[in-house]
């Protein structure tokens, strides 16, 4: 029987790294964006690359709780995902005292709330047969308090712990969960900025990552992958 994958926030970056390596594995796809032109983008050279598997796209802004609920219940009208990927996530650069007012919300709201009502909306199937992978995509942000990093740290770090409490809740369910902390990875969020792109991680190399963790057999589970470049953070 076919597995499939959800990847939220997958037509760039990380999120699109992962869909591509899950799908040379023959997994099918459930993704979304808010961008409807990204989504018919990624659905056309997924059928091109992956033509006798599917790829269903959703377009949701997750930062909104409702579109959250309407994406989850379109999705299992399809199936259950084996795998689930909290991926969706904003970075606005900003300090506690000075940044703009509505920073907190809307990092708080797209980068931890989403994971939260995504992960509800799925959890009672995973836990009624009993097997499934969550993985929570991070930040060493979340790891590491550093200047200017303001409200987006504020919601890694709560992502972090989030995840540690799914982990211990559903360990007895045959369900995996694990939180992905990857440093500096080029994708969209660092683009124009002046710095080598070799100085930076890719985004396979997440992807390689979440792969070799959800590949493990069933009596093991890898809790957390954090991953650098290898000259340290930027």
């Amino acid at each position: 029987m076919t597995k499939s994958i959800l990847v939220t926030g997958g037509t760039k970056g990380i999120g699109r790294a992962i869909i591509q390596r899950f799908a040379e594995e023959g997994f099918d796809v459930f993704t979304c964006s808010r961008h409807q032109e990204d989504l018919e983008e990624l659905k056309s050279d997924f059928q091109s690359r992956f033509p006798t598997q599917n790829i269903n796209v959703f377009s949701a802004d997750l930062s909104k709780k409702d579109q959250v609920i309407s994406f989850s219940e379109e999705v299992k009208l399809l199936g259950i995902p084996d795998v689930i990927i909290n991926n969706t996530g904003v970075f606005f650069p900003g300090s506690i005292h000075s940044e703009p007012d509505g920073n907190f919300e809307l990092m708080m709201h797209t980068n931890l709330f989403s994971a939260y009502y995504l992960t509800r909306a799925f959890t009672g199937e995973m836990i009624a047969r009993k097997s499934g992978h969550i993985f929570s995509i991070g930040s060493i942000a979340g790891l590491t308090a550093y200047a200017n990093g303001g409200s987006y740290a504020i919601s890694k770090w709560a992502m972090l712990g989030f995840t540690k409490c799914l982990r211990e809740e559903l360990k007895n369910y045959n369900i995996k969960v694990t939180s992905v902390l990857p440093g500096a990875t080029y994708t969209a969020s660092w683009e124009g900025v002046d710095i080598p792109e070799e100085r930076f991680m890719k985004s396979t190399d997440v992807a390689e990552s979440v792969w070799a963790a959800y590949n493990l057999s069933p009596y093991s589970v890898v809790e957390e992958i954090v991953i650098r470049p290898q000259l340290g953070d930027l």
